[in-house]
């Protein structure tokens, strides 16, 4: 009778512990929803306050893409001819000078808000990062190889992502990285 009673009570304590942990788990998960959703900065991390440096580089960044649109080579490698991994190295090249080239406009002027002046050059270093690789698979198509492109990663993360969440939070869509050797 003892046994059958030392059960029960430990039954119900058991039964009790886990409704408290449950109970427990819900409430402390709504809270972590409520704070994310009344109280968390809705703002990005990557965003910044000066919108007149944000619009000047989508300006820069607009007119490099359409000068990028120009150079499109829809020939396929076997259509080409002998040098055909000569003549997209060059083509990539073009591309490339003309990516730079925003890149190296857009770094004259500096942010005038202390988180733009943190962050701006963080992520001129990473389209930097992404320039030399580009540079690089050039260098590797005139070898004779036709690889895929492989970009650079940074924080596990393709350095292209890092360069277009940039851009998509301050509304610089013609600055996100271009995606013409990713196809």
């Amino acid at each position: 009778m003892l046994t059958l009673m030392a059960n029960t009570s430990i039954t119900r304590f058991k039964s009790l512990f886990t409704r408290t942990v449950i109970v427990f788990c819900v409430l402390a998960l709504s809270v972590m929803w409520i704070y994310a959703f009344v109280f968390a900065s809705k703002e990005s991390v990557n965003k910044i306050d000066d919108q007149t440096w944000t619009a000047r580089a989508e300006t820069i960044c607009q007119k490099a893409f359409q000068e990028r649109l120009l150079l499109i080579d829809l020939r396929q490698i076997s259509d080409s001819g002998p040098d055909a991994l000569s003549q997209r190295a060059d083509i990539v090249d073009k591309a490339t000078d003309l990516l730079e080239g925003a890149i190296t406009e857009i770094e004259k002027v500096s942010p005038n808000d202390p988180k733009g002046l943190a962050i701006v050059p963080l992520w001129i270093s990473d389209y930097k990062i992404l320039i030399s690789d580009r540079r690089e698979y050039t260098e590797l198509l005139r070898t004779g190889d036709n690889s895929p492109f492989a970009e650079s990663m940074t924080e596990g993360l393709p350095i292209s992502e890092k360069i277009s969440t940039f851009a998509t939070d301050n509304q610089m869509l013609s600055c996100k990285a271009p995606i013409d050797l990713s196809i």
